[in-house]
């Protein structure tokens, strides 16, 4: 019997790196990367489809009216979600699906799929935080004073993650994210 991919979702502070993380999991053949879809607006560089999937408020609001999302969130004035079809095509290919989504989307996915893996990723420090965001160059200083209050908030929820990673080097921060998803495997509730 083939066993499905799993959900691994991860979390974190705006400027925790896990964009970077992410990009060094799906190099390896056992991970898939969910687009998710914004209202906001793309930052220099990045590619509509590979990045985000960039969407009018009205055209994410029939989205979710129509049940193609797994879950939703508001933050800093925009929606952010992650469309359904696309996550469970690749998890019926035995891949693991890694969303990088917000602390209430994830806990959205936790209610549907009790099973899925929740990964909280964080700087070694708040001062690490501050210099990630401000050297970025994409957001003024009111904005990013918003993304610090946020991370704040955003690591109350900790709690009720599965595990914390520390993003200190993206190799270690990559390595310690495909160890936990190796032992999830090998669970007998899995098998």
């Amino acid at each position: 019997m083939k066993r499905e991919g799993m959900l691994v979702i991860i979390s974190g502070p705006s400027g925790s790196g896990k964009g970077t993380v992410v990009k060094e999991l799906v190099k390896q053949d056992c991970f898939a990367l969910s687009v998710s879809a914004t209202t906001r607006a793309p930052r220099p560089g990045e590619v509509e489809g590979i990045h985000y999937y960039f969407y009018d408020k009205q055209t994410f609001e029939n989205m979710k009216q129509q049940n193609e999302l797994l879950e939703w969130a508001e933050f800093c004035g925009n929606y952010y979600g992650t469309p359904k079809k696309y996550v469970l095509k690749q998890m019926a290919e035995q891949k693991n699906v890694i969303l990088e989504i917000e602390v209430q989307g994830a806990l959205q996915i936790k209610k549907i799929y009790p099973d899925c893996i929740l990964i909280f990723m964080i700087p070694p420090n708040a001062k690490e935080l501050q210099k990630r965001l401000t050297e970025r160059g994409t957001e003024d200083k009111q904005t990013i004073d918003r993304r610090m209050n946020r991370a704040i908030e955003e690591m109350e929820f900790i709690p009720q993650y599965d595990y914390i990673v520390i993003n200190d080097t993206v190799k270690k921060a990559a390595e310690a994210i495909y160890s936990i998803v190796t032992a999830e495997s090998m669970k007998s509730s899995r098998n």
